[in-house]
């Protein structure tokens, strides 16, 4: 037997990185993948969220505090300006939906990982030319809740209009009306301004407030909702993102 023989294998050029932290700490490569994906890994000083990162001869250290942790479904609440959300393609959702545009008083307490941002879904598109509550879930429990009890969500918006209102109009708003092919159902509306009124509407429909604004007279110039059942917008500013806070229910 040779030296060459007895020699210890000679590493990859490059490799996974959780391969490389499963053999480093030592743990499973199921635990450094986690560990990655949670954000505790840097290589060469930098964080890498990415298992599957190819490594050569970088340094690889685990920051302090790291836990191996399943990352939980999230969702996320933007506050789209107007005139960007007017459909649900995905080219326009990498400009609202970043690490960068998370909104720094965002109070449920989580830092953005590369993670939360696969996979999300969007609900309940905003109409075309509207702004205000988008919601973006990876959580199967908030799909099925949006998707089966839209009927039963209220919805608030608020609506700038051009006209005048009596409190006879506005009761009628508040009342409902008939109109040809449908039938414009009971909700809350009030007066916010001169200019704007706030409705709160079960099961809104495309088109309808357009519709209960024009059965009275007036036009809408812009809509922004403001909440979709008991979950608000709060303080986001526009084009800008938070997370649905623990307790928080749709």
């Amino acid at each position: 037997m040779t030296a060459a023989d007895t020699a210890a294998p000679t590493p990859p050029a490059t490799e996974r990185l959780s391969k490389r932290l499963a053999r480093q700490l030592p743990c499973s490569r199921r635990e450094a993948e986690l560990y990655i994906a949670g954000g505790w890994v840097k290589v060469d000083g930098e964080v890498v969220e990415e298992p599957q990162f190819k490594i050569g001869e970088q340094r690889v250290e685990l920051l302090p505090g790291a836990r191996v942790k399943e990352i939980p479904p999230v969702t996320l609440l933007a506050n789209a300006p107007p005139g960007l959300a007017v459909s649900e393609e995905v080219e326009w959702v990498r400009d609202l939906i970043s690490s960068g545009t998370h909104w720094e008083e965002d109070p449920a307490g989580l830092s953005p990982l590369k993670a939360h941002f696969r996979g999300l879904q969007p609900m309940l598109a905003l109409e075309q030319g509207a702004s205000g509550l988008l919601v973006f879930t990876q959580d199967r429990r908030v799909v099925r809740r949006l998707d089966e009890d839209t009927a039963r969500l209220e919805q608030e918006v608020v609506a700038e209009v051009d006209g005048t209102l009596s409190d006879e109009q506005l009761e009628a708003l508040r009342l409902g009306k008939s109109e040809p092919g449908w039938k414009l159902a009971p909700c809350k509306v009030s007066r916010q301004s001169e200019t704007h009124l706030r409705f709160a509407v079960k099961g809104m429909v495309p088109g309808q407030i357009e519709a209960m604004c024009s059965s009275v007279g007036l036009k809408v110039l812009s809509l922004k909702r403001l909440r979709i059942g008991g979950v608000s917008l709060g303080r986001v500013p526009p084009g800008q993102w938070r997370y649905l806070k623990v307790g928080e229910r749709f």
